[in-house]
């Protein structure tokens, strides 16, 4: 078990809003549930914000990053509209879930739905270091599909 764990301040904004949670002791990412007093139904291709009820103060050097939950996706075609979705660590609005319904039937969101998955990542600055010329490697410029599909 990883006993390192990051504090982290939370504001439910609402009092419906539910913390997220890990459902199992090594999981990354923490469900994040929907804040709504009714059902919203999300029509193929319609895209909304669902919100979460909670606003979140991270260190500086995290971000979250708001994730599809992969049974919803495969079983229901409903995805994150943006791919993931990065906050900074210096938002401090209310968390939403941009969601997107892939599939060609209707979709209900219900209140307390678990949306979204949430994952916190720390991450590096960059200081670009700007150079006339880039190290040699085997791969050089080969782009997409560069190295084959198959093991030779």
């Amino acid at each position: 078990m990883i006993d390192n764990k990051l504090n982290v301040k939370i504001v439910k904004l609402r009092e419906n809003a539910i913390i997220p949670v890990y459902q199992t002791e090594q999981s990354a990412g923490m469900d994040l549930y929907a804040c709504i007093e009714e059902p919203k139904i999300l029509q193929p291709l319609e895209r909304a914000v669902i919100p979460t009820g909670l606003s979140i103060e991270l260190p500086a050097g995290y971000e979250s990053q708001i994730r599809a939950r992969s049974g919803m996706t495969l079983k229901h075609g409903i995805a994150m509209a943006n791919g993931v979705g990065t906050i900074d660590a210096d938002y401090r609005g209310e968390y939403g879930a941009l969601v997107i319904n892939l599939s060609d039937t209707p979709f209900v969101i219900e209140p307390d739905m678990r949306i979204a998955q949430l994952i916190i990542a720390k991450y590096e600055t960059v200081n670009w270091q700007e150079v006339d010329s880039l190290s040699e490697t085997q791969r050089g410029t080969g782009g997409y599909g560069s190295t084959g599909a198959k093991i030779n």
